[in-house]
């Protein structure tokens, strides 16, 4: 299993690219493809970098525990 050090540094670098990659789109699909898009989502991303990765201190728990599940179950 991998250490907590090495966790916690993937859980920050997940909580960026998701929050990057999700704010980016969510922002776009409301916005469209316009300067205040690009103006907006830098903003956002800011906002949900922290949300993001407080988040996956306590989802990936969850995750990892029905993943674990899963497989075990199908590799039977």
């Amino acid at each position: 299993m991998t250490d907590k050090k090495t966790l916690l540094v993937a859980q920050v670098f997940i909580a960026l690219m998701m929050a990057a990659s999700m704010s980016g789109i969510m922002s776009l699909i409301a916005l469209g493809p316009t300067m205040h898009w690009l103006s907006e989502w830098p903003k956002q991303f800011i906002i949900a970098w922290p949300i993001a990765f407080c988040l996956t201190l306590f989802v990936s728990r969850i995750a990892f525990r029905l993943a674990l599940k899963l497989t075990i179950r199908t590799s039977r």
